[in-house]
């Protein structure tokens, strides 16, 4: 696996339900270690993408290679070293921090001895450790998103998925999951997606800016703001999913 280039690779991926498309012919590649946001307003598509990317949806027409295994044919195989951070949270609010991290730790099949040490290592990563024996329910919104990312990633995957991760954040506390994610960056593949163009732009290498179940435009914030002639990602990204945008 070391030596496949891209983590994700994507062929005329589409999605159609009755008379109505909601991926059309989505071609896009992620490269391993990369972060690349996926963009688009409400009903673009990018959460039926990562349905189908994550396994979890089958596509109508065209299919997508994850680390090399089909999304058609290998869904057991794929499941294995991927994972997501959804936008709701999974932890469980009357466990402690590390009773919740070492719970999926054990769910995944790690061994009893190494369960207290993947933990530990969580705890300190997201900056957790002085909390570790207290319950989740008295965490703020910042820190139980930490914890959710945490508990994503002790399963060690390759490929992580991260829906809205900051999503009702105050300023600080983005800013503080920022530099979480950002220690991740070509260690673990991921796909981003959020409604902070800012945060698009700050973490992503690459962005997919999607409008109507199509990519627009992939590229990173310099290329996308060069193709629509603007000059900050904000109005890069107003031009391309508007009608009279610049398409692909």
């Amino acid at each position: 696996m070391d030596a496949i280039k891209n983590a994700i690779e994507t062929v005329d991926l589409s999605k159609k339900y009755k008379d109505r498309t909601v991926v059309d012919n989505v071609n896009l590649s992620v490269k391993q270690g990369e972060i690349f946001a996926l963009l688009g307003e409400n009903g673009a598509g990018k959460t039926t993408i990562i349905k189908m990317l994550c396994c979890l949806l089958l596509p109508t027409t065209g299919d997508a290679k994850i680390m090399n295994f089909s999304i058609l044919k290998d869904a057991a195989k794929i499941k294995q070293f991927m994972n997501i951070s959804p936008q709701e949270t999974a932890i469980a609010p009357n466990l402690t921090a590390k009773e919740n991290l070492e719970l999926i730790a054990e769910i995944y099949g790690s061994k009893r001895a190494e369960v207290g040490r993947k933990a530990e290592e969580m705890l300190t990563l997201f900056g957790l450790s002085d909390r570790a024996n207290d319950k989740a329910r008295t965490f703020s919104g910042g820190m139980q998103r930490r914890l959710n990312i945490a508990m994503a990633l002790i399963t060690n995957p390759k490929i992580l998925f991260l829906d809205e991760p900051t999503l009702g954040l105050d300023v600080l506390a983005r800013r503080e999951l920022w530099h979480v994610i950002e220690k991740l960056k070509g260690n673990v593949t991921m796909i981003l997606t959020t409604h902070y163009l800012e945060e698009a732009e700050a973490l992503s290498d690459r962005a997919a800016i999607m409008a109507k179940g199509k990519i627009k435009a992939i590229g990173t914030a310099v290329e996308l703001m060069k193709k629509t002639n603007t000059k900050n990602f904000e109005d890069a990204f107003i031009s391309l999913v508007s009608e009279s945008g610049v398409t692909k």
